[in-house]
């Protein structure tokens, strides 16, 4: 009898998306199919699955014991998320070759199923830093009697989802510094730096205005710049290693002495990226914006404003609110329009309409039913304490008809 072989052994995932990509949050179901083929029949005692996922921290450092010894240290840490393993054909024991328990494979193409549940607790972002990573995987072990077992892993991707429409993240970010440059008992003007930004939680693909004034009252130029880096953290036995990378950054105008810059929203767009990592135990993924001023010859003036960059990106309604009402309060204040000390009472109902007009009025409002299911919110509660109240009867003569239509002040939107 010839055995056969083994042709290819695969792994695919049953895809929560559009893309194709295997990402998965915590508390969602994995679910996919390890492929198996063969030619010709082989006896199989089992294929099992184990699934995995991680947080795993490792680097070294060298260190001296005197003269001439040296020795290296060694820092790792590991914190594990879940562990999970399942039999998908035969039975557990893998050192048992008898002839029992087999399972003969026909030539062909199989499939064989698996799930399993991500825990409901937050998972750390799937991350590959220079002293550390983050991964999520399930590997298929297939053992048959007297071989090596055939093995594959395949990695999947798990977002902790940060959601940047929370107070924390939607708060403005600010800062002021000021330098003065010294040059033995000579003593230049000050260079003054302020920046701001909108908000705290960002998303990649976004751009982050950044609004700032420069003044150079130096003897020296100077050039506004700015940057967003990641720091990457790794913790180990009471040790951190940390790792800051450019990210992405701008260049100003250079200012000469007495000149002042100012950046009424210039863009910095933020490139694919991960997200911030902060939940972790041992890894750590934080990002800032850096607004400096590089001066030639001296330490650079800086400020550094914390960013967050999350997974789900701003929701419109709240940035349309948020211009709506700046813009309101622009325009009230551009018109000059107040509120006056004591403001007139309106006339009461009953000294306008009578009671036969208003039984008239009070007619059938079977066309608004529609209107009114629609609304079903607070402001319909409000709009319907009224409804059943007409308006005031508004007299057509002129009650001042001394004041000629001149006089009157005109609109100053006209």
């Amino acid at each position: 009898m010839v055995l056969g072989k083994v042709k290819s052994l695969t792994i695919s995932f049953d895809c929560l998306n559009d893309s194709n990509v295997p990402v998965y949050s915590s508390g969602d179901t994995v679910s996919g199919r390890v492929n198996l083929e063969v030619t010709g029949e082989i006896r199989v005692k089992s294929l099992k699955i184990h699934a995995r996922g991680h947080a795993k921290v490792r680097w070294t450092e060298s260190r001296n014991a005197g003269s001439n010894t040296a020795y290296t240290q060694n820092y790792t840490e590991e914190v594990e998320y879940f562990n999970h393993k399942d039999i998908l054909i035969g039975h557990e024991r893998d050192d048992d070759n008898s002839e029992e328990g087999f399972n003969t494979i026909h030539s062909g193409r199989h499939e064989y199923a698996f799930s399993f549940e991500l825990p409901q607790t937050p998972l750390a972002t799937s991350f590959e830093g220079r002293h550390g990573s983050v991964r999520y995987w399930v590997k298929a072990e297939l053992h048959r009697p007297w071989l090596l077992p055939v093995k594959l892993k395949k990695e999947f991707t798990v977002f902790e989802h940060i959601d940047i429409n929370t107070p924390s993240l939607l708060s403005p970010q600010a800062g002021t510094k000021e330098k003065t440059l010294c040059c033995w008992f000579c003593t230049s003007g000050p260079i003054s730096l302020s920046a701001k930004i909108e908000r705290k939680g960002y998303t990649p693909g976004e751009s982050i205005q950044i609004f700032a004034e420069i003044e150079n009252c130096s003897s020296r130029m100077v050039v506004p710049k700015a940057a967003i880096y990641q720091t990457q953290a790794f913790y180990a036995k009471g040790k951190m290693k940390e790792v800051k990378q450019l990210v992405a950054n701008l260049r100003g105008e250079s200012l000469s002495s007495g000149k002042t810059e100012t950046w009424n929203g210039k863009l910095l767009k933020i490139p694919p990226v991960s997200p911030s990592i902060l939940d972790c135990s041992i890894i750590r993924v934080e990002y800032s914006l850096m607004v400096y001023v590089d001066i030639p010859g001296a330490m650079d003036l800086f400020l550094n404003l914390p960013l967050v960059i999350g997974t789900i990106p701003l929701h419109p309604f709240g940035s349309r609110t948020s211009s709506v009402s700046s813009q309101c309060s622009m325009n009230m204040n551009w018109l000059g329009l107040s509120l006056p000390e004591r403001p007139e009472a309106p006339p009461s109902y009953a000294e306008v309409v009578t009671e036969e007009q208003r039984r008239n009025n009070l007619a059938p409002m079977s066309a608004c039913d529609d209107f009114e299911r629609a609304l079903q919110g607070p402001l319909f509660a409000y709009i319907q304490e009224f409804r059943f109240l007409p308006p005031p009867l508004y007299s057509e003569i002129d009650p001042n008809p001394d004041q000629t239509s001149d006089d009157r002040p005109s609109c100053p939107s006209r």
